[in-house]
């Protein structure tokens, strides 16, 4: 018999903040591979399973101990941090397990951006202000598209969360100016969502590479762009219409 791969968003660092149906999982599985110290290691308490580092696989070498331990109708878990929606590369683990034909299921996180959103305490979306979040990296060693240039996005002056751009903080901010935001734009950066050593650096366009320099943050880091954060330090006046006393929906009459 064959066994089966599930790969597991681990969430973002809290060991609380992982699904019910992914920890019931790692009870249950025979081999958990795990994005190194990434994955709280907190995560594995209760679990028999053997437990391999994955940071210093390569694709190939990863594929093979996959195929021996689905070859003996063992549970594989592959344990991604966070959410597997965006920069897990599953998809070319994916690829191979189609190939050599072993099954697989994949199982939704708690992304280090909700993680984010939570230790800001407010939301990224606020009326009239922003109603869109772009999710994006600045170009490093893997390619991004010249359409997807952060400053081609920042042309939208949305809410931006920028991923794995950390310790390029001056070319962000470079990048973000010629896109249009202004120098009083805010900018948050949490590092290390949910973990005990999360830390939040408040800012703006023009001072946030100073104060990120001087704190020596390097990696494991969101950034964090828009008007809308100025929500969490005081308030914006915005309201929806959810709530609304002269608004009817399907739930609710208008009450005036």
């Amino acid at each position: 018999m064959a066994g089966i791969v599930f790969f597991v968003g681990a969430g973002p660092g809290d060991p609380e903040l992982i699904t019910i149906k992914g920890k019931k999982l790692i009870d249950r599985a025979d081999l958990i591979i795990y994005a190194g110290s990434l994955v709280n290691p907190e995560i594995f308490n209760g679990t028999t399973a053997e437990t391999v580092d994955s940071s210093a696989l390569t694709l190939d070498e990863l594929t093979a101990l996959i195929k021996k331990w689905t070859a003996n109708d063992k549970i594989v878990v592959r344990l991604h941090t966070g959410d597997l929606s965006f920069y897990s590369a599953i998809s070319e683990q994916i690829e191979r397990l189609t190939e050599l034909q072993i099954k697989y299921e994949v199982v939704p996180g708690v992304s280090s951006l909700g993680a984010a959103s939570a230790a800001l305490r407010q939301e990224l979306t606020i009326p009239e202000i922003s109603q869109t979040v772009i999710i994006t990296r600045l170009e490093g060693n893997t390619p991004v598209p010249e359409r997807e240039s952060l400053s081609s996005l920042s042309s939208h002056n949305a809410t931006l969360v920028i991923f794995l751009s950390i310790s390029m903080i001056e070319k962000v901010t470079d990048e973000l100016r010629r896109g249009g935001y202004k120098d009083s734009t805010p900018v948050v950066v949490v590092e290390r969502a949910s973990w005990p050593t999360e830390r939040i650096i408040r800012g703006t366009l023009s001072d946030i590479a100073s104060k990120v320099t001087e704190v020596g943050i390097r990696k494991t880091a969101l950034i964090l762009v828009g008007e809308a954060l100025s929500a969490s330090d005081s308030p914006t006046g915005k309201k929806s219409k959810l709530y609304d006393a002269g608004f009817s929906h399907g739930c609710r009459k208008d009450n005036k």
